[in-house]
């Protein structure tokens, strides 16, 4: 038993971070088939991981929801800053969540938030230069104050990779802690002992030697600067974040909790046992795994023997009585300090007969492009800023708000003198180039097995990336020095070679897949020209992180045959570089598409006029071949459907399949209705059914169950008969489409629900809808709806206060009943807000009932954000 004195404190951390997948030239990530049935990976892990956390499920015996927790209010965490862009763009409601629970935390913690900072591209800090790493810091503390508010007072370091100087460097910044691995800290010794002393173990004053992370982990200690500076580090229990991590701990919340304390020392002094691993452990990696950390850290908050915290609360009342000193160049996941980001030292991902003497070149290749744009870039950025690093440093407000009211309070800050259009097209390219090189190191570039993976083609796109902006930018004053940027890089990345016979070496890789990304402002118009055959555009449109504004258009038809013609203005919205196109797209039907796109200047106004005027004349005498003539006098025509950028072709072959599909159903459909008699024969003869006649039936029956789903109101009878049918003829249903269909129409439902001011007969229509899919042979994914449901639940006396007493009694009587139907235990379900309550009581006025927590979680929803 610990002493009743004791004071044990956990703090469980998350670092919760995916690689940037942006196109480099696109600022968008592109569809990933290897994350299927999501578009992408970051959307996949979202809907596993960084949703769920912030609506985390606890379940009583029969499955039923009793509580949503956020856990990001009670564990500490942070995120990847590249992923909080992402996540406030593509999931804002999880990223609200995420907002949401830090706020939350400094109301729990005594005003100390939960979130930590992050160094911003998650690049390896002692592999840096010392510029590159001040920007880091910077970046990360920018923002960290754009997204919480405040200011950070801790700051995660990627892979925890750290030295001195980088940790002299985040004190100076301002921040008062981080975290790292047990086997980083070197020795320790009492606060306040003289500088001098012995190695070994000696008496109170001497270091003390940790190795073999033998460092206590249960208190800070201070690490102290010659410029007199100092910083906190927490080194986390290394045995515990394992057994979380690869040992199957989240398989039980009880368990979970109960390794934890085991962490605690029979002593009287303030303890923390806290750990640190990959967020994404806590959903993704193991499945369910929020729901373990949910139920933790429920189960941890109501023990009198031990208290949630954070690591700024912990700080703020236990100051460190030790100091130590740390390994420089060491990391929480490389045996061999930093070596894992620069060579070949073994630690990898496990492919038998790889290696990774790719690294070291890749790096040395990076470091030399780095250090040849350096010297350009503060020769050109002299005649632009004021100080061309602290325009950089400066640029984070840019890349957090790229309107047109904050890049002129940018340049209002950093420019020169006042620039003009060009200089300001120039002065961005210029910040962008530099915002690529931090990309480019990017850690995960050198993590796994071989350089042809697609964490490491990444970044050798964003080096690519600078190098086109390098030479759009040098080539004019430094033309020398601009040319040989490429085959410099070349030379060296060749020789990093691939274990992939096929992918040879790094150089090929820039060739054949990184250059097949790069794209200027003519692409981006014959993807406008392209689409346009296919959908309508508005005068002014968003094409990615382009701009096109369209100033003439005209579309001619002749029985199969389609032209289309104009003119637009394509502009950059992150360097503002803007020019105006002609365009002409030929569409012959399905597939058979070719485009071009040429430069359009004041003085081509009246030869582009009379194009337009012939190629008018030659359509309507359906003369197509004339036509292609005369567009290969004026264009050349270069451009195909395989020229779209990768979403917007597969948007528009699907398109074009939709009706060869919709031919197919209805053949198939027919079949079916003809020969039902004979196929239900068949099955309850036992006989086998043809191949052909199964696949007409499998078809029918789960296209119109579908139709019958997306059916508002829902039709039920439709449903059931349908239901009968595939029972009775043995037909395996669609599941993953008909559950995605049920579960949009219930999302739907519960938005109009939330919208509708207590209206009886909205909460009617949810409530028969819910039942209806209850009866669905299918594993439903409820996530979005049941959340609605919980966010209904905080706004009912704003929504009921215009109903009188017995329709609001009524009305909550049917809310209680739609959340039974949503897998909801409406007459226990707490919140952490909330405390354990009966929903009952509270639409009644009786007491408060009390009942022990529920039981663990045994299942979860996969959400859609």
């Amino acid at each position: 038993m610990p002493p009743a004195t004791a004071k044990r404190f956990v703090c469980i951390h998350g670092h919760f971070y995916q690689p940037p997948r942006e196109n480099p030239w696109l600022e968008t990530i592109e569809i990933q088939d290897s994350a299927a049935p999501y578009h992408d990976w970051n959307e996949r892990i979202c809907a596993e991981c960084y949703a769920t956390n912030g609506a985390a499920r606890i379940l009583n015996k029969e499955d039923k929801i009793t509580q949503i927790l956020n856990n990001y209010a009670r564990m500490s965490f942070n995120f990847g800053p590249t992923l909080l862009s992402w996540l406030a763009e593509k999931a804002p409601r999880t990223y609200r969540m995420i907002l949401d629970g830090e706020r939350k935390s400094r109301g729990i913690f005594h005003g100390h938030s939960s979130a930590m900072a992050q160094v911003y591209n998650h690049l390896i800090m002692p592999l840096a230069n010392r510029q590159d790493r001040l920007t880091q810091i910077r970046w990360g503390i920018a923002d960290y104050r754009h997204r919480f508010g405040i200011a950070p007072e801790g700051m995660w370091l990627a892979e925890t990779a750290a030295d001195t100087e980088s940790l002299e460097l985040m004190a100076a910044e301002g921040i008062l802690f981080t975290v790292l691995a047990p086997r980083q800290c070197k020795r320790v010794r009492p606060v306040g002992s003289g500088r001098d002393g012995n190695n070994g173990t000696g008496p109170d004053g001497e270091w003390i030697n940790t190795p073999n992370a033998m460092v206590d982990p249960t208190h800070p200690y201070l690490v102290r600067f010659s410029s007199g500076l100092s910083l906190a580090v927490f080194f986390y229990d290394g045995p515990i974040s394992r057994a979380v991590a690869f040992e199957g701990l989240l398989n039980s919340g009880e368990g979970f909790v109960s390794r934890l304390k085991q962490g605690f020392h029979d002593s009287n002094h303030p303890q923390l046992v806290h750990i640190a691993t990959d967020g994404e452990s806590y959903g993704h990696h193991h499945r369910h795994g929020e729901m373990a950390l949910a139920y933790a850290l429920r189960l941890m908050e109501s023990d009198k023997n031990t208290r949630l915290t954070n690591y700024g609360n912990f700080l703020a009342q236990f100051q460190p009585q030790f100091e130590a000193e740390i390994y420089d160049d060491s990391s929480w996941s490389c045996d061999h300090g930093v070596e894992r980001w620069r060579s070949n030292c073994g630690c990898n991902g496990g492919k038998v007969g790889f290696n990774q003497l790719w690294r070291a070149p890749l790096r040395e290749a990076l470091d030399q492009l780095r250090d040849a744009v350096t010297p350009l870039t503060e020769k050109l950025g002299e005649q632009l800023f004021k100080d061309v690093w602290a325009a950089r440093d400066g640029y984070i407000d840019v890349i957090l708000d790229r309107s047109d009211e904050n890049v002129d309070r940018y340049f209002a800050t950093h420019q020169h003198h006042p620039l003009t259009q060009e200089e300001r097209v120039c002065a961005l390219a210029l910040m962008e180039m530099q915002r690529h090189t931090q990309l480019m190191y990017t850690s995960c570039g050198w993590f796994f097995d071989d350089i042809s993976g697609i964490e490491t083609v990444q970044i050798i796109g964003y080096a690519a990336r600078v190098i086109q902006l390098a030479q759009e930018l040098f080539l004019p004053d430094f033309p020398e020095a601009a040319a040989a940027l490429e085959p410099a890089f070349l030379s060296t990345l060749a020789l990093a070679k691939s274990n992939v016979p096929s992918a040879s070496d790094g150089a090929k890789i820039y060739t054949e897949q990184c250059l097949k990304m790069e794209l200027g402002l003519d692409q981006v118009a014959a993807h406008y020209a392209i689409s346009s055959v296919f959908s309508t555009f508005a005068d002014e449109t968003e094409v990615f992180c382009y701009k096109v504004n369209r100033i003439s258009y005209e579309s001619l038809t002749s029985g199969s045959g389609r032209l289309a013609l104009g003119r637009a203005r394509v502009s950059s919205t992150i360097t503002e570089q803007s020019q105006v196109f002609s365009f002409a797209v030929l569409h012959f039907g399905d597939q058979n598409i070719t485009a071009a796109v040429k430069v359009y200047l004041p003085e081509d106004a009246e030869d582009y006029e009379k194009v337009v005027s012939q190629a008018r004349d030659l359509v309507l005498r359906a003369n197509f071949p004339e036509v292609i003539r005369l567009l290969d006098r004026h264009y050349s025509l270069d451009y195909s459907l395989t020229s779209l950028f990768r979403d917007e072709q597969r948007r528009i072959v699907q398109l074009i399949l939709n009706s060869t599909l919709a031919d197919i159903e209805g053949s198939l459909k027919h079949i079916y209705d003809n020969h039902a008699s004979l196929l239900h024969y068949l099955a309850q003869a036992g006989l086998p059914k043809p191949p052909a006649l199964a696949l007409a039936a499998g078809f029918a029956v789960n296209a119109g169950l579908r139709r019958a789903l997306e059916a508002d109101p829902i039709d039920i009878q439709l449903i059931r008969s349908f239901l009968d049918m595939a029972r009775a003829d043995e037909i395996a249903l669609d599941s993953p489409t008909l559950s995605y269909v049920a579960d949009l129409h219930m999302k739907r439902a519960m938005l109009e629900l939330q919208r509708s001011s207590g209206s009886r007969e909205v909460l009617d229509r949810a409530v028969n809808l819910a039942r209806g899919l209850s009866e669905l042979p299918l594993e439903l994914n409820l996530w979005q709806a049941q959340n609605i449901w919980h966010e209904i639940l905080h706004s009912t006396s704003e929504m009921l206060a215009g109903l009188a007493p017995e329709e609001r009694d009524a009305w909550l009587e049917g809310f209680n009943d739609l959340g039974f139907c949503l897998s909801i235990a409406p007459d226990v379900f707490a919140t952490q807000d909330m405390g354990v309550q009966r929903m009952a009581a509270s639409q009644t006025g009786t007491r408060e009932m009390k009942r022990p927590l529920p039981a663990e979680p045994t299942a979860a929803r996969i959400p859609v954000d």
